[in-house]
Formats: structure tokens, sequence, C-alpha cells
């Protein structure tokens, strides 16, 4: 019996996975630094608040033009210390928009204040100091301070809404969890409010290799405030002048942020340079692309399109193998946790919520490949051929 013909091994091309975010890519490209700064700490001895972190407290201040920088345990923590060194508390009330990670409302509820939600600028996912204004007036009384929250690595609009704060005397406390670098007319954020918190989580534009904060202000009492509250209100160890928490950057994260923070700029740059292509190559498509305003220098923590068939889009590009996320799929006002515990905008959250039905977060990381980039771009692409109606 003759052997049968062997027909010739087909090639099989795999996709190139693109994830929507890789916190190890910036690892690697960092790894000598990083271990050897891990390495150096282990052999110090010291591993809480120690040398790295007052090192890494400095460094940060000065890249954002501010005077003090208190290392924190998380994002969180830092809008927590941020409202209590303000003296907020339980019978307040703070502003902020309904359209964040829930850690923002969180922060007001773990102070024992109350938070109120207002709308937001659909084309900045920014709140909208016109909204703003208007629910400032409906709401006088106990409102003691705003959180905007600049999202996405959009700035807020802070000139108009220093300005409404000083004319209504309230504290102004910015999240900057996703905007490091970020910059309105040349001032960079953190050095607009009294005081700003930022994370490290792994995934925000300088990530830690874990959880990570900082609370930053000109403020100097403010700012001895935020460092007594870290650690239990100890001005002599042991012994707490004020009630405190704890709630400390460990040496480990700073060594590492140390090692990042040279790199921000570089990151940031290219992330734009990502941002700049999608922009281009998705210029004639169905989805709406994400607008930078006049005076600010966006720095794409994400990359948001929106489609009113936003999950379709979702589910074409995972199926060949690209990554999305959905920031945020369901505004905080309507997330079980918080429905009726928080109050919001006389006028309602329209812009919210059709924002959280139509958003898409694409791939965006420093270390993308431009051929990963141009493949996500050309299957949107061919996603928004086959469905014209996608607005």
């Amino acid at each position: 019996m003759k052997d049968e013909k062997r027909k010739p091994e087909e090639t099989v091309i795999v996709p190139i996975a693109v994830p929507q975010s890789n916190p190890k890519a910036s690892y690697i490209a960092n790894k000598e630094a990083i271990d050897t700064a891990i390495a150096q700490v282990l052999d110090s001895g010291w591993y809480i608040l120690g040398e790295q972190v007052a090192a890494f407290e400095q460094e940060f201040a000065a890249y954002l033009g501010v005077k003090y920088a208190i290392g924190v345990a998380s994002g969180t923590d830092a809008l927590h210390l941020a409202l209590r060194a303000c003296g907020i508390g339980p019978g307040d009330s703070v502003i902020t928009v309904s359209h964040t990670a829930v850690a923002t409302v969180a922060a007001i509820e773990l102070v024992g204040a109350t938070p109120i939600l207002v709308d937001i600028d659909p084309v900045t996912f920014t709140v909208d100091p016109d909204r703003l204004q208007k629910t400032i007036k409906a709401y006088d009384g106990r409102l003691k301070a705003i959180i905007p929250v600049h999202l996405y690595g959009h700035p807020a609009d802070m000139p108009a809404i220093m300005q409404i704060a000083r004319h209504d005397n309230l504290y102004v406390i910015e999240d900057c969890a996703q905007s490091h670098g970020a910059v309105i007319n040349g001032r960079k954020l953190g050095q607009w409010g009294h005081l700003a918190a930022f994370s490290f989580y792994p995934t925000k534009n300088l990530g830690a290799l874990g959880d990570g904060g900082a609370v930053v202000t000109n403020d100097p009492e403010l700012a001895d405030k935020v460092r007594l509250l870290r650690e239990y209100g100890w001005r002599e160890r042991y012994v707490s002048s004020v009630p405190g928490m704890n709630s400390r950057l460990d040496e480990l994260q700073a060594a590492i942020l140390r090692v990042k923070l040279p790199c921000l700029d570089q990151g940031n740059k290219r992330r734009r340079q990502i941002a700049h292509v999608y922009n281009t190559m998705l210029s004639d498509s169905s989805l709406v692309l994400p607008q930078a305003k006049e005076g600010t220098h966006h720095v794409y923590h994400q990359y948001v399109v929106r489609s009113k068939q936003r999950d379709d889009l979702r589910a074409f590009l995972k199926a060949n193998s690209v990554g999305t996320l959905i920031h945020y799929p369901v505004p905080i006002h309507l997330q079980p946790a918080y429905q009726r515990r928080v109050a919001i905008d006389t006028s309602g959250l329209d812009h919210t919520e059709q924002a959280c039905r139509e958003i898409l977060s694409l791939p965006m990381y420093p270390e993308m490949a431009d051929e990963q980039v141009r493949r996500v771009c050309n299957l949107v692409i061919s996603w928004c051929r086959s469905n014209p109606a996608s607005v």
C-alpha cells in the first residue's frame, strides 16, 4: 500500500494580542534599575518611612512644582487624608462627579461627609463648571469642598473651578489619580487646588508595583496635618497629638517610583503619540474620538471613544485578541452601594448616564508597538465599515 501523499503544512498566523493595559511591560522596560533599587531597600534593613520615601517626596514635589508631597498607602487614602486635613467630616457635604472611579466617592464617605454628584462636560468627561455653580446654589449650607476629577488624563477646567470655589469659600482637592504630568496653561495639575491626591496603582501613568499614593500641596499647615494623620497623629513616636491612621507609602514602592519618575514625561509623550495615531487613523470612522481643550496638555491615561454600539465593538475586538475596558460602566449614583446614599445635581446626570452607555477604552500604554496601534485601528475601521450607524 502506497503511503498517502502528505499535505504541506499550513502556516497558521496568530493575531497579535494587544492588552488594554500592560503594567508588566513598564517593569520590563526598567527591570534592571527597579531590581537594583529593590535590592538596595532589602539590604538597607529600613522598610517604612525611610530615605527612599523622603527622597521620592522631594523629587515628586519638585516635578509637580509644589512645595510638599506626602507619600501614603493609596490614592483612596490620599483623598481621605486630604479631606480630613481640611477638617471635613460628619454633617459636611463635598461635590464631585458620578463618572469616576468609586474611590473618589468612597473617600468622601470615609470621612463621614455626604457626596453631592454633578454632571460632566460630555467632551472632556470632567465636571461641568456651569452645573457645578448651579448645584452649589442648590446645596448651600454644609458644603465644604469640591473634588474635580481629571479623568482619563484630561484636566478639569481648573481656572473656572477655582474661581467658583473662591467665591463660595470652598476647599478644592484635585483628584489627579489619572493625570500625572497633565498641564493647563503651562501649569501642572496638582498646583491648582488647596491639595491634590495622586494614585500610583500599577496601571497609572506613574505606577508602582503595588498600591501607593501621595497628597501634594503648597500649604505648610495642610501638609503638616496630612503627615500627622498618615501615621496615627504622631509628632513624638507612640504619642498621638491628633487621632490619625496608618497610611504610609513603603520604602520598596518609593524606590520603584524614584526609578520611574524620570521616565514619566517620556511615557506621557509616547501616550500622546499613540493618541495621535488613533486620532489620525480613526478620523473618518463613525466613532466619537477624544478631544483636548485648548490650553490643556492631555496625558491620555486612557484613550476613550464613544459608540452607541459600544458592546458590539468591544466583542469584535475581543474576538480579534484586542483588549478593551469600560471606565466606568455604571455611574456611582446608580450602583447598588450608593443608591439613595448620595445627593445629585438638581438638573440630573444625563450626560453622565449617556457616557457610561457609550464609552470604550482602547489599548493605551507607552510600551505599545506601532504595529499594535495600527492593528487596533485597522480592526476598528473594519468594524465601523460593517456598522455605519454606530455613533
